[in-house]
């Protein structure tokens, strides 16, 4: 009888490595076309970036699917669409933004008011964008949480796609002739939209406008912007204010979070269907809400109301 033979040893189809050699960690270990996601992952597979393999080669991105980068899991790229300023995409598929303002330990040991720097996730947790001040040291430190700014949002390609620009205006009620105002740039260069506070002699009102200077929405917030361990509710309503629409929310951040430093958690909702120029507008709203009420000045008091 003929003697038996052994089965044969798997072989890679990928020549770059030579016999005996591991496959690097990250390189797929299952056969082509088979998706696997990552454990942990909350059910979302995401792509694992290479890590050690030989140069040259190159693992294909797995379309449509969150992205692991830095330990940040980035909602998945979605494709250009027709009327969409581009970066703006992601605004498409969401319902719901969550804001959470990265804390400074700079700030916190030397009160110097450092560039404040944002993320913006969706439901899932999954960074949409992320959004830095860029103001210098002088205006930051002299004008306090009434200061100018520019802030920039950035995708997770490192592209600029919203740009934030607010004027030196005054922020009293006291001085309706030149109230606060936020310009709202998609892509940067090209305004869509405003918000425009309104003269109230308790409540903080806001307009959103269209980048023809035609009002869309507005927004009302409570007669007093304090509050303890609840969240403070600014709602977002139609021009006649007759239906609410949505809602931008300062969340409670508990006691010493509160107390120690001014880093903010916000979350915003609008309808899934609201044109997404409208939807950039609305998060612009957030961050000068944030700077007008929740900002801490020098000498680390909070806006209350609108008289302050």
């Amino acid at each position: 009888l003929p003697a038996h033979k052994p089965a044969s040893a798997p072989v890679f189809l990928n020549t770059s490595y030579a016999p005996g050699n591991e496959v690097p960690y990250g390189y797929p270990q299952h056969a082509p076309g088979i998706s696997q996601g990552v454990a942990g992952a909350g059910g979302y597979g995401f792509q694992v970036q290479p890590m050690g393999g030989p140069a040259g080669v190159a693992v294909p991105p797995i379309q449509n699917q969150p992205i692991m980068h830095q330990g940040t899991i980035w909602m998945a790229v979605p494709p250009p669409l027709p009327n969409c300023p581009p970066g703006l995409e992601y605004l498409t598929q969401i319902d719901q933004i969550l804001i959470h303002q990265q804390i400074e330990l700079l700030e916190i040991l030397t009160g110097f008011e450092t560039n404040n720097k944002y993320e913006i996730k969706n439901a899932l947790g999954q960074r949409v964008y992320f959004a830095a001040e860029d103001t210098d040291c002088c205006t930051r430190n002299c004008c306090g949480p009434s200061r100018p700014f520019t802030l920039r949002i950035i995708d997770n390609m490192n592209h600029e796609v919203i740009t934030l620009q607010r004027p030196l205006r005054c922020s009293s009620c006291c001085f309706p002739c030149c109230l606060q105002e936020l310009e709202v740039q998609a892509p940067p260069g090209t305004p869509v939209g405003y918000v425009v506070q309104n003269w109230h002699p308790c409540l903080p009102k806001f307009t959103i406008q269209n980048e023809k200077r035609m009002d869309i929405l507005k927004i009302t917030g409570p007669c007093v912007v304090c509050s303890c361990c609840e969240d403070i509710n600014f709602e977002v309503k139609s021009v006649d204010e007759t239906a609410t629409v949505g809602r931008i929310s300062k969340q409670w951040s508990g006691f010493l979070k509160e107390a120690v430093t001014d880093a903010d958690n916000f979350g915003i909702t609008f309808p899934m269907d609201l044109d997404v120029k409208m939807k950039a507008v609305m998060i612009g709203a957030c961050f000068l809400i944030d700077f007008m009420f929740f900002e801490h000045a020098g000498d680390q008091k909070q806006r209350a109301g609108v008289w302050q």
